[in-house]
């Protein structure tokens, strides 16, 4: 195959690692934005969401589309309320603080790899895809799946931005980010309004690794890779700022996929990382974070 056709094969697979993980680094972004926490175990939410994927597609049987569609539902429901169980439980008790709530999410990382281990075993095992239709060029065959996951994550950010920019929810995000003391004089429940982000951060985790398991099995080690991607996308992006994840994500996720087709993926992450290294250097706050007063 020509390098044309090989290239535009690589932009396909890395437009649908973009589409993953700006799901995923915007729901870590949105912790750190309301909440002012460095969620490390945020990986680990994604792994839960394609380990609860394959149990659930197991459990419901019949046909693939079936078990897939009931999946995409509930796993990001499950590991949504499991995060905000957690939060209610150890973080607010650590009343947020950045350093104990970075030793805290560590703990729970390890404690949710072990239960997965101890429960799911060490298997990679995978989800069927609800569909495995393929159209195909003069050059190659590619899934309609795949495009399916571009087009989902696509729909789910622009949610994401209309519940942010034009609905109350989003106003008390907004104000709980910019001042929670403040928000909280003016009767927010900012613990309630934690809970519900912290959930909804690992939610949409979740949801990203439901999308990505028929393309990649599920495994109780995955959650290092999305973990890694996610922190490098926001840190570029700007912490906190939504709008800088995602042009973040399909700057790295673009970048992931084509190095990773043409050379090697662990290039694309020194890469990757060395993108970070540049932007800390040159831009402190990121592409699109606000500057320091």
């Amino acid at each position: 195959m020509d390098l044309g056709p090989y290239l535009l094969l690589a932009s396909m697979e890395g437009a649908v690692q973009a589409a993953v993980l700006a799901l995923t680094a915007v729901g870590l972004s949105l912790v750190f934005g309301v909440m002012r926490v460095v969620n490390v175990a945020h990986g680990e939410f994604f792994m839960l969401g394609a380990v609860l994927a394959w149990w659930i597609a197991h459990m419901v049987g019949g046909h693939p589309s079936i078990g897939f569609m009931v999946a995409l539902i509930i796993a990001p429901v499950l590991t949504g309320l499991v995060a905000s169980v957690i939060d209610l439980t150890i973080l607010k008790r650590l009343n947020y603080d950045p350093e104990s709530t970075i030793v805290a999410t560590i703990g729970i990382l390890y404690i949710l790899q072990q239960l997965v281990l101890m429960t799911y075993g060490a298997d990679a095992r995978p989800v069927e895809a609800p569909f495995n239709l393929r159209f195909y060029t003069p050059w190659f065959g590619y899934s309609y799946y795949k495009l399916a996951v571009i087009a989902a994550a696509i729909a789910v950010l622009l949610g994401v931005w209309l519940v942010m920019s034009k609905t109350r929810i989003g106003l008390i995000l907004r104000a709980t980010q910019l001042d929670s003391e403040i928000a909280q004089a003016f009767g927010i429940a900012v613990n309630k309004v934690y809970a519900i982000v912290f959930g909804a951060g690992a939610a949409l985790a979740a949801l990203a690794a439901v999308l990505i398991v028929p393309i990649q099995q599920a495994h109780y080690l995955m959650g290092a890779d999305p973990l890694l991607l996610s922190f490098i996308v926001v840190i570029i992006g700007g912490l906190g700022s939504l709008r800088g994840t995602v042009v973040a994500a399909v700057l790295i996720g673009m970048s992931d996929g084509i190095i990773s087709v043409f050379f090697t993926p662990t290039l694309a992450k020194i890469l990757a990382t060395l993108l970070v290294a540049l932007v800390l250097v040159f831009r402190p706050n990121g592409l699109f974070g606000a500057r320091a007063a």
